[in-house]
């Protein structure tokens, strides 16, 4: 007896879903982070093929931002070279497959954003369902978008959130509930 399963595709928001990928790693002991998240970015490739990036802080030293981002595969991206210029212990990759925002250079992540309380590293993986709700907010309130992509929207909320809140991790929070 042979019999066809049919398989029904719906989203469920507990269960993990293929869309970009995303890596990030933190040093306690302050070693370079970039080699092992570009073999992390490598290894997710087959989730994303559009861009790719690396962002990478040094905790010990100076608060900046190294940041190298562009369009195609993560060994077509970065080399020995610009990887060797990527300094710090802390940092997230990202290798996209755009489910929002166009594919152009301007929308690959990670996203850096500098503002009063520091700077922020940000890569999403997913789609934010009110997106064009919140942008508009955003920018009626001043925010001037340099992507088309909703993890931008994502990352104002959380920067506005860290200004009143104690915690990165409380703005997060408060900033998701949006």
């Amino acid at each position: 007896m042979n019999q066809k399963k049919e398989a029904h595709l719906t989203w469920e928001p507990d269960k993990p879903h293929e869309e970009c990928g995303v890596f990030g790693i933190y040093d306690l002991d302050g070693n370079d982070v970039s080699s092992t998240i570009y073999y992390g970015l490598f290894a997710l490739q087959h989730r994303g093929q559009e861009s790719c990036g690396i962002a990478v802080s040094d905790t010990f030293g100076p608060r900046k931002v190294d940041l190298l981002k562009g369009m195609g595969l993560v060994n077509e991206v970065f080399n020995q070279e610009n990887l060797s210029k990527l300094k710090g212990n802390i940092g997230v990759g990202h290798c996209r497959y755009s489910t929002a925002g166009d594919s152009i250079p301007s929308n690959a992540q990670p996203l850096v954003l500098n503002y009063v309380k520091g700077t922020l590293m940000l890569a999403h993986n997913g789609n934010l369902i009110n997106a064009n709700e919140l942008r508009e907010e955003l920018a009626y309130t001043g925010a001037i978008f340099q992507t088309t992509i909703d993890s931008e929207v994502i990352a104002y909320h959380i920067a506005r959130e860290r200004i009143k809140a104690k915690t990165a991790q409380e703005a997060v929070k408060n900033a998701m509930k949006k």
